[in-house]
């Protein structure tokens, strides 16, 4: 699954095909996200040919694609108005060490932990954001500097090209798999308006990608602690969000190739493109999400597609920008539509009301964030709220079973997990005041999970002690007793001999 070169030649067609589809999709993409953030066009481009190619070779996911992203150009806006480009270059290569950190100490592993509800709202949020992103394709701006919907005609031609573009991607595939349907329905609409001289925006419209090759640059800023304090907080919320994005951009592919990519390798890969990438004035980048299933869908399966794309786009900067200048931006607009529809949990919509509202509602929450915020966020506050879900269910299933000996002492036999969600039921199972002098607990079927369990076990022990009671602890398992050992004089209630 990790080899550069596929095996087969079909499936090194496939992933050369499909890596010159993603090429093309990245153009308007790398330049859209470049204008977001406030720099030159051919900074995102070059951002995106840098990343894309170290992460498919060094990445730890074949068939996903990363570039230059919209979720990083919006962090990077006020950096760049307040401090000028160089400090973002800087950021970017701090980002990348802090990336790299991460997948050295493993943290990777921990996206395993995301709900697969939080997944439904991460990836729903992003497919909305993509769509809203191809609505500026359908407006121009006026003299006054602001933007407007195009005319009755221009759009009526805008859309009957973008509907031509989303047919033939959905039914090609029917007729014949020799072509990836998206490169294929670029070819078409791009020859269409050529032959027919159809009045329709193209991709010169945007801004021109043709340039030189990237050159190697230090970033022009001070190397000292007011330089640190400027770029570090940025660079921690780029790493944040690129790794997030990564990470449950590689989940989804995981999924729909069913194979197993290598998260913490991902980290690693993400990092030193980002390091490149700032000392090669770029602005950054992480996974796509719109590219990565593009090229999954167009049969990208190997390291070659993503490879592959990145020299196409070079290729395309360096050599071929007067062909990409043609490209109308009805067809990719039409590419990412058909990747909108394939993105979109449409399922995630009819379950919605079949399961428990907490899942329901986390959905409905990080796709709506996700939206308006950023992704970063939008995770977070899922992970949090499931979180908290999960603690207050786990706190009432805490209860125990009740019997006094022929000694007369009153024995409670737990079930269920003491931790800090469930120290308040923990405390309602006892009586001080009326059991008798000796007490014990039993924790066969409990386990002491935090320093709030051994906290409520103290409360609990000085509470019968003031009543001239004692409280012992036996059945202790393994890994609860370590914690125990582990809190020393702080547990004072007393251990069970038998």
């Amino acid at each position: 699954m990790f080899d550069l070169i596929s095996k087969s030649k079909e499936t090194l067609k496939n992933d050369l095909l499909s890596g010159l589809t993603v090429a093309l999709a990245l153009v308007p993409e790398a330049v859209a996200f470049s204008f977001v953030a406030g720099v030159d066009p051919l900074i995102g481009l070059y951002s995106a040919f840098i990343i894309g190619l170290v992460t498919a070779l060094c990445g730890g996911r074949p068939g996903m694609i990363s570039g230059a992203t919209g979720a990083l150009a919006v962090v990077v806006v006020s950096l760049v108005a307040n401090h000028g480009v160089e400090y973002l270059f800087s950021a970017v290569v701090l980002m990348g060490l802090i990336q790299i950190l991460a997948g050295v100490l493993r943290l990777g592993k921990f996206v395993r932990l995301i709900p697969h509800s939080v997944m439904l709202g991460f990836v729903n949020g992003l497919a909305i954001i993509i769509f809203l992103a191809q609505l500026s394709q359908f407006q121009f701006k006026n003299a006054a500097g602001k933007m407007e919907w195009l005319n009755s005609s221009d759009m009526g031609i805008m859309l009957a090209l973008v509907a031509l573009t989303m047919a033939i991607i959905h039914f090609l595939p029917k007729l014949t798999k020799a072509i990836p349907s998206s490169l294929a329905a670029i070819l078409v609409v791009t020859g269409l308006v050529h032959i027919f001289g159809l009045n329709t925006r193209t991709v010169i419209d945007m801004a021109s990608v043709g340039g030189g090759l990237p050159q190697f640059h230090l970033p022009s800023v001070p190397f000292n602690l007011e330089t640190l304090k400027i770029i570090l907080p940025y660079s921690v919320i780029l790493a944040a969000v690129g790794l997030i994005e990564s990470l449950m951009t590689l989940q989804l592919v995981d999924e729909i190739t069913e194979t197993r990519g290598r998260a913490n390798r991902e980290c690693v890969g993400q990092g030193v493109a980002n390091v490149i990438t700032g000392f090669f004035s770029g602005m950054g980048g992480c996974a796509m999400i719109g590219q990565s299933m593009i090229n999954v869908k167009s049969g990208g399966r190997g390291r070659a597609s993503g490879a592959s794309a990145a020299l196409f786009l070079l290729f395309f900067i360096v050599l071929g920008s007067g062909l990409i200048e043609m490209i109308p931006l009805a067809a990719l607009v039409g590419v990412m539509f058909m990747v909108v529809l394939g993105t979109f949990e449409w399922s995630s919509v009819r379950i919605l009301g079949k399961i428990p509202k907490s899942d329901a509602f986390v959905i409905v929450l990080v796709s709506t964030v996700t939206i308006f915020t950023d992704l970063a966020i939008a995770v977070f506050c899922g992970i949090i709220v499931s979180a908290l879900v999960f603690a207050w269910k786990k706190s009432e299933v805490i209860n125990s079973t009740n019997y006094v000996d022929e000694q007369g002492n009153k024995h409670y036999i737990l079930k269920g997990p003491l931790f800090f969600g469930s120290v308040q039921s923990f405390t309602e199972l006892f009586n001080p005041k009326e059991d008798p002098k000796t007490i014990y607990i039993d924790f066969s079927d409990s386990k002491v999970c935090d320093y709030s369990s051994i906290e409520v076990i103290n409360k609990i022990a000085e509470k019968y002690r003031a009543n001239g009671k004692e409280v012992y602890i036996k059945n202790l398992q393994p890994d609860c007793q370590s914690v125990i050992d582990k809190a020393g004089k702080v547990f004072n209630a007393k251990h069970a001999t038998s």
